[in-house]
């Protein structure tokens, strides 16, 4: 049987990382480790691999994340591949992969990993992840299902994975829904099959679109200084089921007149933003003002949605409640 040809592009982040023994500080190193691990998964697939940049993925920027588009597109227009796998840091690694998910236009697999542990430390998990990713992106099973996330033997959509714990290799989950897969010792398995796929055909960054929390005893503030700084949009993590504090009211209205779209998500991790409350700063309220409900994205990902439909000029208000 011809063996898969996958395209794996290393980015950086702890999966690429060594573990200092004087210090036991976590860095990158002049030489990716995983460069020569990842000659030793020939047996797996054939493998194309890239390095664009090493980089922790706090300092991952869309800029970064378009970068690793056009690299995919690039391939997938000239070279005979089978999937993608993609090596990355665990703090912005949903949203690299919800980024690729909503603008990349492919029905094969593409499959985001990382780590928790570094390379030379005990219990190091990165080279599972990858060898886990490869087995999923040559897996026939695999396509259709937009951008998955794997590590910990879990399939995640990229939708709605979400890092949950700061140093547990079982950190991503999907809150509410679950994984969609497993992987095993004797091959990858599929139990559900995501319903709704999204494309927008994104190829430049100009747009500013912020994010902030919601909290007791919230003002104005923060919302009239997005204004000032000539924000396109912003996301804001709202409380309960998408309510804000009353003195925010004033800064909303500053917003809305100006034409900022505000997306109102839930800062819990479960269940939606809803227009239920009807008192002063209710999500009812809100929404007669013009606030946009997303419906069930973290924040996280509802800004890179917002920064997307902002610069495909997308009906921003539809596009949430896809």
């Amino acid at each position: 049987m011809e063996k898969k040809k996958i395209l794996v592009i290393h980015t950086g982040g702890t999966i690429s990382m060594s573990e200092d023994a004087a210090t036991g500080a976590v860095k990158p190193t002049d030489n990716n480790p995983l460069t020569e691990k990842t000659k030793e998964l020939l047996s797996l697939a054939e493998l194309l691999v890239e390095e664009p940049f090493h980089l922790p993925s706090p300092h991952i920027t869309p800029r970064e994340m378009l970068k690793l588009k056009e690299i995919i597109e690039k391939n997938l227009a000239k070279e005979k591949i089978s999937g993608v796998v993609i090596t990355h840091g665990t703090d912005t690694l949903e949203e690299t992969a919800y980024f690729l998910d909503l603008t990349v236009k492919t029905s094969l697999p593409i499959v985001v990993t990382g780590a928790m542990r570094s390379s030379n430390e005990i219990g190091s998990d990165g080279l599972y992840n990858l060898i886990s990713s490869i087995r999923v992106a040559s897996c026939e099973e695999a396509k259709n299902k937009g951008v998955l996330v794997v590590l910990n033997d879990e399939i995640h959509t990229a939708e709605n994975v979400t890092k949950t714990h700061t140093s547990n290799v079982s950190t991503f989950q999907s809150p509410q829904y679950g994984p969609i897969g497993i992987v095993t010792k004797r091959g990858v398995l599929f139990h559900n099959t995501p319903t709704n796929r999204e494309y927008y055909p994104f190829n430049a960054i100009v747009k500013k679109v912020t994010l902030i929390k919601a909290f007791a005893g919230m003002d104005s503030s923060l919302l009239y200084a997005i204004g000032d700084l000539d924000f396109d949009g912003v996301v804001i993590e709202a409380l309960g089921q998408g309510n804000l504090p009353p003195a925010t009211i004033e800064g909303i209205k500053a917003l809305t007149e100006k034409n900022i779209p505000i997306v109102l998500v839930s800062r819990c991790f479960n269940g939606i933003a809803q227009d239920v409350y009807g008192y002063d700063g209710g999500g009812k309220h809100l929404k007669d003002m013009g606030v946009i409900f997303s419906n069930g994205l973290n924040g996280q990902k509802a800004r890179i949605k917002l920064l997307i439909g902002l610069e495909t000029q997308q009906n921003i208000e539809e596009i949430f409640q896809i």
